[in-house]
């Protein structure tokens, strides 16, 4: 086996092998090169060579002599542990001490073998180093994606858009006043109103949603104040309403615009002094419900045509938070894509993990009229349909591969249209949205890193 054909870019992770002695490299590239499906073994010559392999490429595993010209392998440990604490390093030698084999241990050496050894010792105490850095970096991954998804709620993206959402999330969470949501369907009110219940002082307390669209006007009365037995046929027990199932928490009233006049009526006086009369009963019921509602309509135009009460409307708009749609948040879309994409191919129990730049390009471009809701749907029924590691071209359904950007459209949110271009405005962006975090940013877009570095350097990309 020549040096070329040993030393080759591996797409899963890899394990570097430092010797120089020909002879012995080429054995220990033979005994290691089967040990894991998704792991290539690559070969260096000597130190200075090794550290500027680590430096520009992800490496599992590296096994090191201690000994050899121009730099050694504790040099190596030392380089490798400043750029990758989960890399693993094994140092071999044939001039083992019990001080030099402290060292190694005391520096972060996984473990250290003496020449001759038997090639059956190599390759256990390589799987072994192996299995550690699989458990290691699958730990650490799932602490960024937990880190992320803390940091940022549920609510995904880095818009100005989206920051200025954030800001108002927090200040209605403060206060415990009445919110009104503004924004179309699909575009994530009911997201935005349970981060507002959990950042509030009743997040231990119930948040229960209602769409006042998705219940018959002759029923929503009762399911929200409840009724006593015989208010009306059918009703043979008591039953509580949503606003005692909610008391002390949060209620969440969605499309309030298709509440009937008189359910209006009811709704101030609960907002007035938190009582009401359940269906049938002459009891007053009192509660403390914070009262949040949503709205797909301008509720200026519903005023004007009287089918909505003005007072109600000023009631429930103490805070009001407007939700842009996703076409005004265009530059959230890579983020959001890959989210969902991280989120079904797990749930289907399907390796898909990236998409080709044309994809997310049609993507970027497409208008997305069904909102965030539209794109999570997407994404959804193109992992279903893809075969393989990767999303294509072909399953992107027909209406937005052929979807061009319409002339009202800004072209703010637009990257350049070469798809060199669009990559570089992808890895620029997710660069810049994880702070730098090479490693997030590769997981993100589906790469690993050595070739985000690659890209990196390719287009001059200044983060």
């Amino acid at each position: 086996m020549s040096d070329e054909q040993v030393i080759a870019s591996a797409q899963g992770g890899v394990i570097l092998v430092v010797e120089d002695d020909r002879n012995m490299r080429e054995l220990m590239v033979n005994v290691l090169a089967d040990i894991h499906p998704a792991v290539e073994v690559v070969a260096v010559e000597n130190a200075h060579l090794a550290m500027d392999y680590v430096e520009n490429n992800p490496v599992s595993v590296v096994v090191t002599d201690l000994r050899m010209p121009g730099g050694g392998g504790m040099d190596v440990l030392g380089f490798v542990k400043t750029r990758s604490a989960s890399t693993q390093v094994v140092l071999v030698t044939g001039y083992a001490t019990v001080e030099s084999a402290v060292d190694a241990l005391k520096n972060g050496a996984f473990d250290y073998l003496r020449k001759p050894f038997e090639t059956v010792e190599l390759r256990c105490t390589v799987e072994r180093a192996l299995q550690h850095y699989l458990l290691s970096t699958e730990n650490q991954r799932l602490r960024q994606q937990q880190r992320v998804l803390a940091e940022k709620g549920d609510l995904i993206g880095e818009s100005p858009a989206v920051n200025k959402v954030r800001k108002l999330i927090d200040a209605a969470a403060a206060y415990d006043c009445s919110v009104l949501i503004t924004g179309e369907s699909g575009c994530g009110k009911e997201l935005v109103a349970r981060q507002i219940h959990l950042q509030s002082a009743r997040n231990e307390r119930p948040f229960i949603a209602i769409n006042c669209a998705a219940i018959p006007e002759n029923l929503i009365e009762s399911e929200l104040f409840g009724y006593k037995k015989g208010a009306f046929t059918g009703a043979e027990r008591n039953k509580i309403g949503l606003f005692e199932a909610a008391n002390g928490g949060t209620l969440f009233l969605d499309e309030i615009n298709n509440a009937s006049l008189a359910l209006q009526a009811k709704l101030l006086r609960v907002l007035q002094d938190g009582s009401f009369y359940p269906m049938g009963d002459t009891t007053l019921c009192s509660v403390d419900v914070r009262i949040i509602a949503a709205t797909n309509k301008s509720m200026a135009s519903l005023i004007e045509k009287s089918e909505f009460r003005e007072d109600l409307y000023y009631r429930l708009m103490v805070m009001e938070v407007p939700v842009p749609a996703l076409r005004e948040r265009r530059d959230d879309i890579p983020l959001l894509t890959y989210y969902f994409l991280n989120k079904y191919s797990t749930r289907l129990n399907k390796p898909v993990k990236s998409m080709d730049t044309e994809v997310l390009g049609a993507l970027l471009r497409y208008d997305w009229p069904g909102n965030v809701r539209e794109l999570e749907n997407v994404v959804q029924r193109m992992i279903i349909l893809t075969e393989g590691d990767k999303i294509r071209e072909e399953v992107l359904p027909q209406h937005i591969a052929d979807k061009h950007v319409t002339p009202n459209n800004s072209l703010d949110y637009l990257p350049p249209q070469s798809l060199e271009e669009i990559e570089a405005y992808f890895i620029r962006k997710t660069l810049r949205e994880t702070q730098g975090d090479r490693s997030l940013a590769a997981e993100i877009l589906g790469i690993d890193k050595s070739t985000l570095w690659r890209k990196i350097k390719r287009y001059s990309l200044d983060v």
